[in-house]
């Protein structure tokens, strides 16, 4: 179905609009947005893309509803997986709290330039060749296969994009709030705050060349394509926040998302199989073979995500692995005061590492293994219950 181009423009305008409201609402004045806050706008950016769902479905019909449908679902889901990236980028460069969120939008907006590049790209090369669709594919089986790999989230580790910023962008030691620029021994330099967002960027661009190949493995419709990555990106900043205490918890979400790129993989390589013109194949001539249905693809991720997740938050591992990197990740966060100067945020970070500590005492013998370092993170939870203690006693004396 052709869409108009007067819906294309409502929709961009749309979407510049959300995030321009994003960033003189909520971004633009730093702040660490609370639980309540986070999760009231992530219903909201969740209840704005089923809201354009449905009118997708009622005015393009059921086709290009479900098309739309399956592929926000996969997007979003891939979002969530790059959100352990984001985690760790922003850990490696010591990201005040408060300027996370600016982080953040910037990698939405970078990442929804690059992706509607790499959709239009995409298109161009699907309507020209119709062997892309074994390349995408083969991209897709790849991916699936690196996200099983043990540790494919690996917070002691950096990767390529950050050493690579960190060796040729060098930058101040210390953050001059949101400023991208300072000025140190009267010279202007950078900050590490641009290190970040180039980082961020970076990492936006190899995450396009693994959703787009996925998208376009449940639909060609470029609207489709464009909205629902679009919409799969939109209140990824408050999702977050909303979430980052429960990403550790998610230990079975990489074999989930293994599993749907493997599926669409294969989808697209049977796809590439029933168009083909590749003469070494069958003569040039097309395959007959099954192609899997819109409606197939979204209840099979729709089912592998649902026990995904619930695997994940009913796993004892993952209760266990979730206490020691959150007890970690708070302790680390408490003593950094560049990351948090605010006492009562300081002091909700504290008590969350308190409650961590104790369900590590709780662990079974076996769980307790998953401690690296041992004496260094006993170490550095001493640190935090010591400087807790002189915090206390300075705020004592100053009433």
């Amino acid at each position: 179905m052709e869409v108009p181009s007067y819906v294309w423009t409502l929709t961009i305008v749309g979407i510049v609009g959300l995030l321009a409201f994003d960033f003189f609402f909520h971004v633009r004045k730093a702040h660490t947005p609370s639980l309540k806050e986070s999760a009231t706008w992530s219903a909201i950016y969740v209840g704005i893309a089923l809201l354009f769902g449905l009118g997708v479905l009622i005015f393009g019909g059921p086709t290009m509803g479900t098309e739309y449908f399956a592929g926000y679902v996969t997007e979003k889901a891939l979002s969530v997986d790059n959100l352990f990236v984001f985690l760790i980028i922003m850990a490696s460069f010591r990201v005040p709290r408060a300027d996370q969120q600016k982080v953040l939008l910037f990698g939405i907006v970078f990442s929804l330039i690059a992706r509607t590049a790499f959709i239009f790209l995409g298109a161009a090369l699907i309507n020209s060749f119709a062997w892309v669709f074994y390349i995408f594919g083969l991209i897709l089986l790849v991916t699936a296969g690196n996200l099983l790999r043990p540790n494919a989230h690996d917070d002691e580790s950096e990767g390529l994009v950050v050493r690579l910023a960190k060796k040729f962008l060098p930058a101040s030691e210390h953050y001059d709030g949101d400023k991208l620029f300072t000025m140190e021994n009267g010279k202007r330099v950078l900050t590490p705050m641009l290190l970040v967002m180039v980082a961020i960027g970076g990492t936006d661009i190899l995450f396009a060349l693994d959703s787009i190949p996925a998208i376009f493995g449940l639909t060609q419709n470029v609207f489709i394509v464009f909205t629902a990555t679009a919409f799969s990106l939109m209140g990824l900043r408050q999702l977050f926040f909303l979430i980052d205490g429960l990403l550790d918890r998610l230990i079975f979400l990489s074999y989930g998302l293994a599993a749907i790129l493997g599926f669409i993989g294969v989808k697209l390589i049977l796809h590439a199989l029933h168009e083909n013109t590749l003469p070494f194949i069958n003569d040039g001539e097309h395959v007959n073979v099954v192609e899997v249905s819109t409606e197939v693809s979204l209840s099979v991720i729709l089912g592998v995500l649902v026990v995904t997740v619930l695997a994940s938050i009913f796993s004892p591992k993952g209760k266990a692995k979730n206490a020691v990197s959150g007890a970690k990740r708070h302790a680390i966060e408490y003593l950094d005061l560049n990351y948090e100067t605010d006492m009562v945020e300081r002091d909700k970070l504290f008590a969350k590492m308190c409650r961590e500590e104790d369900q590590i005492r709780q662990l079974p013998e076996k769980y307790k293994r998953l401690v690296r370092n041992e004496t260094q993170f006993l170490e550095l939870l001493r640190s935090a219950h010591i400087e807790h203690d002189k915090a206390q006693v300075r705020a004592a004396a100053e009433s």
